[in-house]
């Protein structure tokens, strides 16, 4: 049976709101009537589904909505052509929504339950930042809103942040003081559940090694050749044997992104780019010396040279525990997913495609329990949450079980099953920035808390130094 998921209808409410105030009704009620808006947009930045730095279509798009809406726009922030900033308010306190737009390369997948990739397509919304962006800025909009109604004095600032993806985008904002007057961050990310528990990430740093060496015939002289590519190899090699003495909750990964071109050449350029991650940037920071001695050993063993490039680095996420606790509340008040009939008969199909059956159908109504670790992932958010405190949440926009950077999360980022989940984010940033505006208390105590956390002497170190943004690195 084909299963074909429509993106543009007409969802119903994706739940009773609970009786609260009406303030919360109303402005809950103004997301629902925008439904069509989010749809719009995640759609067609599923559709152009452009790569970090690359992301001009996108970026005009979402800044459209957001000026139409009566927002002031700045753009090119932090020398990104991509990076925008879209405010409305007046005064404090100031608050920021995030939203990205970047796709991932070298994956991509139709709205189809199985298996479908798009001919000429070669980047996806693997991690539903189509998704993301939508929601973030209909949030954005929701505020904008209730600070007009409510005659609440405040700002608030959509944050267009590009290159989420190996970029960290976030971070050159950070270090060019984007959100040096902010006071409170909010942000969100697509899952395949509904979670606000208080999570933090793993410091990351990446760099392209790159080896050069000399060219002869593999058969006729071999003897006057240096491959390239020997010295990615023994690098790679010496790199894996480097893995069983590191600390078990380090992380390190890599792609051979060129190798040569025919075997009876030998290649005289080869390159290998490296992720290294830990939860703590102390450590991370004394690992890398290691990986990077491993370049340096392979070169010098097989007759080449070689460089690195810094590509990207992302600080862990900061965790604020009485925010989180407070977006907990907010999404259980909000509620979960609630498929159709339609949308039931569509998740059905892609589960059948999953090799592990974990995550059942219907925990996309569910709301996981409150809880706090480390996950091991990494964002640029970190970097905004080592300057400003900050808090987010996932939503369950991809089918239960879907793992991200995966064909059924691009599939289900372009449905109204994503759409779906994007609501319940759009409200719960929402009601978040409104109890920010409303409670001197918690923010208080949350500010007093996120200084703690940082430490005494606290100073901001982006982990990719003084390097101007790649916006040529997914050339």
């Amino acid at each position: 049976m084909r299963h074909h998921l429509l993106v543009f209808v007409k969802i119903t409410a994706l739940l009773a709101v609970p009786a609260t105030s009406f303030a919360d009704e109303d402005i809950l009620g103004l997301i629902d009537q925008r439904v069509s808006q989010t749809s719009t947009l995640s759609r067609q930045l599923w559709e152009w589904a452009e790569v970090g730095y690359q992301e001009t279509r996108s970026t005009e798009l979402l800044q459209e909505t957001l000026a139409a809406e009566g927002f002031e726009i700045t753009t090119g922030i932090a020398g990104i052509p991509t990076a925008f900033v879209a405010e409305s308010g007046e005064g404090g306190p100031v608050i920021g929504i995030l939203a990205e737009m970047d796709a991932l390369p070298g994956i991509n997948q139709s709205d189809l339950p199985h298996r479908d990739p798009v001919d000429g397509k070669t980047a996806g919304h693997a991690c539903g930042h189509n998704l993301f962006g939508a929601g973030s800025v209909v949030a954005a909009i929701a505020v904008k809103e209730w600070l007009e109604e409510s005659g609440t004095p405040g700002t608030v600032r959509l944050y267009g942040t590009p290159a989420e993806e190996g970029g960290s985008g976030k971070v050159y904002m950070v270090r060019e003081g984007a959100f040096d007057d902010v006071d409170f961050v909010l942000h969100w990310h697509p899952s395949s559940e509904n979670w606000a528990g208080a999570r933090g990430s793993l410091a990351n740093r990446s760099a392209k090694f790159r080896f050069s060496g000399v060219s002869a015939h593999a058969a006729g002289n071999p003897d006057r050749a240096r491959s390239a590519l020997d010295g990615v190899e023994a690098m790679n090699m010496m790199a894996n044997m480097m893995r069983e003495h590191i600390p078990d909750s380090a992380r390190m990964h890599y792609v051979i992104t060129e190798g040569g071109h025919a075997p009876n050449v030998v290649p005289d350029f080869a390159e290998v780019f490296y992720y290294l991650r830990h939860p703590k940037t102390e450590t991370l920071l004394e690992l890398w010396p290691r990986l990077e001695a491993t370049a340096r050993g392979a070169a010098e063993g097989t007759g080449t040279t070689v460089e690195w490039e810094i590509i990207h680095g992302n600080n862990p996420l900061l965790v604020v525990e009485s925010l989180a606790k407070m977006m907990d509340e907010k999404l259980h008040q909000v509620g979960g997913v609630h498929y159709n009939a339609e949308e039931q008969a569509w998740a059905e199909a892609i589960r059948a495609q999953f090799d592990d059956p974990s995550g059942a159908l219907g925990s996309e109504r569910e709301i996981r329990d409150y809880d706090v670790g480390v996950g091991f992932g990494s964002t640029d958010v970190g970097d905004v949450s080592q300057v400003v405190p900050t808090v987010g949440l996932r939503t369950a926009t991809w089918v239960p079980g879907t793992p991200g950077h995966s064909w059924p999360a691009v599939a289900a980022s372009g449905t109204s099953i994503g759409v779906k989940g994007t609501q319940v984010a759009a409200k719960t940033l929402t009601l978040a920035a409104i109890e920010l505006y409303e409670n001197p208390e918690l923010r208080a105590e949350a500010t007093a808390e996120w200084e703690a956390a940082r430490g005494e002497g606290f100073e901001y170190v982006p982990l990719l130094g003084d390097r101007e943004p790649p916006l040529d690195y997914r050339d």
